[in-house]
C-alpha cells in the first residue's frame, strides 16, 4: 500500500490525479457537509470516532472507507447516510428541505401528498368533475390472483376493452416475455412495459387492465398506473397462487422451484406494500369464482357511479 503524506493539510500520493470519481465527490459532499455544519474536520473526527488522519483521506478521494465508517460519519454531521453517497433526494436545498418536511409521516399523509404533487405536476391522472374516478380499471397482484380471468369478466360486464399488459408487452418486443428477459435483460423489459402502459392509456379511455404482477417494480411505472387507473388489488392465498399458476401450465421458476412456495411467500411479502396503495382490494380466495366476480363488479361499479342491476347471463 503506497504510503500517504500530508502537504499544507492536505493528502496527497503518487496517481493521485487518477482518483475514483466517486470517492471524489463523496469527499466533496463530507467536506461540504462539515462546513455547513461550522465543524472542524479534527471536531468531526472525534464526533465520528475516526482517525482524523482516515478522515482527511476520504473527505480527498483517496480513503474507501468502510460503510460502518460512513455511517458514523453521518450520524457525526446529523445527515442521512444517503446525502453522503449521493442520493438525489439529497442533491439540492430544495429536495433536503422537502425530504425533512415528509421525513417520520404516516403512510395516510404520504399517499395524500403524492397525489397532490402530481396534480400540481400535471401527471395526477385524468379524473372528470367533481373528482370522478378514471373509466380504466387496473387490476394488480401477483401471478395467480385471478386478473386475466375476472378481469375479461368485469370487461365484458362493463362493455369496456380488455388489455392484457403482458400480451401488449409481447406485441411491442415482437417475442414472449420469457425471450425478452432472457435475450435483452429485466431492464429492457420494464421498458417495455412502461411503454405498453402508456400506451394502453392514451388509447382507452375506458378499459379494464389486468397488469404483470412485477408493475409494482418500477416506481415510475407504477405511479403512471396510479395516476391513471382506478386500481384494484386482487389478493389471494399463496397456496391459490400457486395452484392457479400450475393449473395455468406455467412452469417458469417461481412454480419449478423446490422452494418455490418460500419464493413464492418471499416475493409476496416485498410487493405487498405496494400493491396496498391500489384503492381497492378484493380477496379472490374468499369464495368461489362467481361469487368474487360480483364482488368485483359490485365494488368498482360502486366505484366508478354506475348503476348496480343484476349482470344479464350470456
Amino acid at each position: 500500500m503506497s504510503s500517504t503524506i500530508l502537504h499544507q493539510g492536505r493528502p496527497s500520493e503518487p496517481g493521485a490525479e487518477a482518483k475514483n470519481p466517486f470517492l471524489s465527490a463523496l469527499g466533496e459532499r463530507v467536506r461540504a457537509l462539515r462546513a455547513r455544519r461550522g465543524m472542524t474536520r479534527r471536531a468531526l473526527a472525534l464526533a465520528a470516532d475516526v482517525s482524523e488522519r482516515h478522515l482527511a483521506n476520504l473527505e480527498y478521494g483517496i480513503g474507501n472507507a468502510s460503510i460502518l465508517v460512513l455511517q458514523q460519519v453521518a450520524a457525526a454531521l446529523q445527515c442521512p447516510l444517503a446525502e453522503l453517497t449521493g442520493d438525489v433526494t439529497t442533491s439540492s436545498p430544495e429536495w433536503l428541505l422537502i425530504r425533512e418536511l415528509l421525513e417520520h409521516r404516516d403512510e395516510a399523509t404520504l399517499r395524500r401528498v403524492r397525489v397532490a404533487v402530481g396534480e400540481l405536476l400535471g401527471t395526477g391522472g385524468d379524473s372528470g368533475a367533481g373528482g370522478r374516478r378514471s373509466q380504466r380499471i387496473a387490476l394488480i397482484g401477483l401471478r395467480g390472483a385471478g386478473k386475466s380471468t375476472l378481469g375479461r369478466m368485469l370487461a365484458e360486464d362493463l362493455g369496456y376493452p380488455f388489455v392484457e399488459l403482458s400480451r401488449e408487452i409481447e406485441q411491442f418486443a415482437g417475442c414472449s416475455i420469457a425471450e425478452i428477459q432472457g435475450l435483452y435483460g429485466v431492464n429492457a423489459y420494464r421498458r417495455y412495459e412502461r411503454r405498453a402502459l402508456e400506451e394502453a392509456i392514451q388509447i382507452h379511455p375506458e378499459a379494464v387492465i389486468a397488469t404483470p404482477g412485477g408493475v409494482v417494480s418500477d416506481a415510475a411505472t407504477f405511479n403512471l398506473l396510479l395516476s391513471h387507473c382506478t386500481t384494484v388489488w386482487l389478493q389471494a392465498a399463496p397456496e391459490d397462487h400457486m395452484q392457479r399458476v400450475r393449473a395455468q401450465g406455467d412452469l417458469r421458476p417461481m412454480a419449478a422451484s423446490a422452494e418455490a412456495m418460500d419464493d413464492l411467500k418471499g416475493i409476496l411479502a416485498t410487493r405487498a406494500p405496494f400493491y396496498a396503495k391500489a384503492e381497492f382490494r378484493l380477496d379472490t380466495s374468499a369464495q368461489p369464482l362467481p361469487q368474487t366476480f360480483e364482488a368485483l363488479r359490485a365494488l368498482v361499479r360502486q366505484a366508478l357511479q354506475l348503476p348496480l342491476e343484476a349482470a344479464v347471463d350470456a
